[in-house]
């Protein structure tokens, strides 16, 4: 019964451990999706020492006086990048749907 008890326990320490790593990697994809939706993998020619440097050029604006008003600024041209997107994705949708229905 212990044995039982204990099989059960790692194997429950187990999963939570690949929840959080899937978690993890979900993240991961979902913050390249961004790079790239951002167009930075073509500008910069695919060069990570160029794009790590813009991101630690980011992280040291982020830490400066001007940190708060980078964030602003940022937090709102992204919201207005997704907001264009998510209109452009359905006016492309109902096109699509316009068109299927002729």
């Amino acid at each position: 019964m212990r044995h039982r008890l204990e099989a059960v326990k790692a194997r429950t320490g187990t999963r939570e451990w690949q929840v959080k790593r899937r978690e993890r990697t979900r993240q991961l994809i979902e913050l390249g999706g961004l790079v790239v939706k951002a167009g930075l993998v073509d500008l910069i020619d695919d060069d990570r020492a160029k794009l790590y440097g813009a991101f630690l050029w980011m992280a040291d604006k982020l830490r400066s006086e001007q940190g708060e008003h980078a964030a602003a600024l940022w937090q709102r041209r992204g919201k207005r990048a997704f907001e264009a997107a998510s209109v452009q994705a359905s006016s492309f949708s109902s096109d699509g749907d316009l068109a299927a229905s002729r």
